[in-house]
């Protein structure tokens, strides 16, 4: 059993797991961290992008004036941004049988995978991680066609070229492989490759291996996986959260007795509680409306916003925010609003006895019914003429470097009164605003991050107690910023097998034994002989019969008899079973035996497994092992066969 590991981010994963003849992707995740190095992509031409710098090497050596430009002593990228996919080259990706999702946020490099790899396979998710991951995809087509860059920067990209670049440049990963985005025909024909299922459904892959998704409690619809065959089990734990938020509960005690646990997706922000976030979150937004300032919510278009404006719901009247305008600016914002409203069976049970009463799960729907928040699928149309000040937008996409974030941070950048408050942890806020500066607006970094910590985890593993617990390097060690810190670190006994990008790993543990079943026949004809009390073994002659995975033994072709011309009915004799020879080969007593039938040059050679004896005179092999005996003798019948009859049994 093997593990590829595809991605170096270990929220965004991407792994293979080569197990009993299927090769099964773990998660297809987009790093989209990448995006940090371009300049943002304005909706309306922005003059203070335009007027940037190029950049020319101190030496003057390189000028890459037309490709990379300077803001606020950072070097970006003037392209299209593009996107560091999962690695393509460790192994055949044709080869994928199968690609397992557990939640919409890592299925984002789906197209990449099916639509340029020969990918022939199938994919499997919950229906709210289709849909909900269709129009995360849909957004981002959206957000990048509507502003097309007319030149794409390449010779940046040079091995050579990017040694001589200032930092973050100079340290991104396999720049040479990042792509550009997908388009909506791609994204189509990659999830007419996905089948539904259900959580607890069980799915047979090509009769070798058993597939079941399990609730992970991080969003809608998200999953945990068991693979396991009829001797093994591997569970896939990857993006999961023990608090009560709106999707499912968490299934832990499935999880219990695996061989391997693959554990991925553990909180970005283990310092930061998320209800301690969620009520900064609402102060820092009252204080900035109470002073006539604007309050912009870079996030994304499902998931932790549901949370967010159930928080204001309840907030609101209380901080005297009734008549403040609440939008929603998405291309997907009314579909994300409706279909957090229609997946009943995979909320929580709290939610799902609302929608019986009948009432709406999510509180937004009343906010929307009494216009205190308002949804348009962007800034132009109906919003540029219902817009009034001072306001709160949540929009996309948290990166800042395209969407229609980018316009209200050139538009409210400038003033003071005005906040940006980050809650989505997929990025560093200093990283997403450095081109934006000098910055006047104030900030508020309030991450939200409902995933498990460390503390979690450990409290889990301890709980569920699997032989390994298999998980990338960086949770092994506590972060570069708070070394001391070991709580935020995994400290296992057996201490956990850590990976990283591009990393093949062998798993702990082989298969011994495999399910055979025989044919009811061959059963009956079975003569059982007590070796000792309460013990009975019986030889088995039969045939071996392999399909899909499944072995059955069946009776031996009968052999082809003369016709009679005179059949007599004779009862059949069962005849008394031979003695049975078992257990291992006594050493001393065999070569004594050996000696009698006058073999007496004997070398005999310890190995890990037995011994091996060579017959020096005779130029033959006997291999003595725990579970077999092996006899090597060339052209040498006559010897051969006395030797083998006193073996057989062993």
């Amino acid at each position: 059993m093997k593990l590829y590991c595809l991605s170096g981010h270990p929220t965004l994963p991407c792994n293979v797991l080569k197990f009993k003849s299927t090769t099964i992707m773990l998660d297809c995740g987009l790093d989209t961290t990448s995006v940090l190095n371009f300049l943002p992509l304005p909706l309306v031409h922005s003059p203070r992008l335009s007027k940037l710098p190029g950049w020319v090497s101190k030496d003057g050596t390189i000028n890459l004036e037309k490709e990379l430009k300077e803001c606020a002593g950072r070097v970006f990228v003037d392209s299209q941004p593009e996107f560091c996919l999962p690695e393509r080259e460790l192994l055949d990706l044709s080869t994928i049988d199968v690609i397992l999702i557990s939640n919409y946020h890592c299925m984002m490099a789906l197209p990449y995978i099916t639509e340029h790899t020969g990918f022939t396979g199938t994919v499997y998710a919950t229906e709210p991680t289709l849909q909900i991951g269709r129009l995360l995809m849909e957004e981002l087509v959206n957000f990048m066609e509507r502003v097309p860059k007319a030149q794409s920067a390449t010779c940046w990209k040079n091995k050579e070229i990017q040694r001589m670049l200032p930092g973050p440049l100079k340290d991104a990963v396999e720049v040479w492989t990042w792509k550009r985005c997908y388009s909506m025909q791609e994204v189509n024909s990659a999830l007419s490759k996905v089948q539904l299922v259900g959580y607890s459904q069980k799915v047979e892959l090509f009769g070798a291996v058993q597939i079941s998704p399990l609730s992970s409690g991080y969003s809608l619809g998200s999953s945990n996986w068991i693979i396991q065959s009829h001797h093994e089990k591997v569970s896939y734990v990857s993006g999961s959260s023990l608090l009560t938020t709106h999707p499912q509960p968490m299934d832990q005690s499935s999880l219990k007795n695996s061989d391997v646990l693959i554990l991925t997706g553990l909180t970005q922000m283990p310092t930061a509680n998320p209800d301690g976030m969620l009520g900064e979150f609402c102060s820092n937004l009252a204080m900035t409306i109470r002073a006539g300032g604007n309050v912009l919510v870079p996030c994304y278009s499902s998931g932790v916003i549901y949370d967010l404006l159930e928080c204001l719901y309840q907030f609101i009247e209380s901080a005297n925010l009734g008549t403040t305008p609440f939008y929603f600016i998405s291309p997907v914002a009314n579909s994300s609003l409706e279909f957090s409203q229609i997946f009943a069976e995979w909320l929580c049970h709290n939610k799902q006895t609302k929608v019986y009463l009948p009432e709406p799960p999510f509180p937004h729907a009343e906010l929307i019914q009494t216009n205190k928040l308002k949804h348009y699928p962007s800034i132009h149309g109906d919003f540029s003429s219902e817009f009034r000040q001072p306001c709160v937008v949540f929009t996309g996409h948290p990166s800042l470097r395209f969407g229609d974030v980018v316009h209200f941070m050139e538009l409210w950048g400038k003033s003071s009164l005005n906040t940006i408050i980050f809650t989505e942890p997929d990025f560093s806020y200093l990283d997403a605003l450095a081109p934006y500066q000098p910055l006047a607006m104030k900030c508020v970094y309030c991450p939200i991050d409902t995933r498990l910590n460390f503390h979690q985890v450990s409290k889990l593993l301890k709980e569920v107690q699997p032989l390994h617990v298999v998980c990338p390097e960086q949770y092994t060690q506590p972060p570069l910023s708070q070394s001391h810190r070991s709580d935020l670190m995994l400290e296992l006994q057996p201490p956990p097998m850590p990976y990283r990008r591009c990393s093949v790993l062998n798993l702990p543990f082989r298969r011994r034994y495999e399910r055979v079943y025989i044919l009811p026949e061959l059963a009956n004809s079975l003569v059982p002989s007590e070796i000792k009390p309460g013990t009975s073994v019986a030889t088995v002659s039969a045939v071996l019969h392999s399909k899909d995975n499944k072995h059955t033994l069946q009776p031996p072709p009968a052999p082809p008899t003369k016709k009679r011309k005179r059949v007599i009915e004779e009862p059949p004799v069962v005849l008394a079973p031979k003695p049975l020879l078992s257990g291992a080969v006594p050493l001393e007593a065999f070569l004594a035996t050996l000696q009698k039938h006058g073999i007496s040059e004997v070398k005999v050679e310890e190995t890990a497994d037995g011994h091996i004896l060579h017959l020096q005179a005779e130029d033959t092999l006997i291999q003595l092992e725990e579970d077999g005996t092996h006899i090597v003798c060339d052209n040498n019948e006559p010897l051969r066969s006395p030797e083998r009859c006193k073996l057989e049994g062993n």
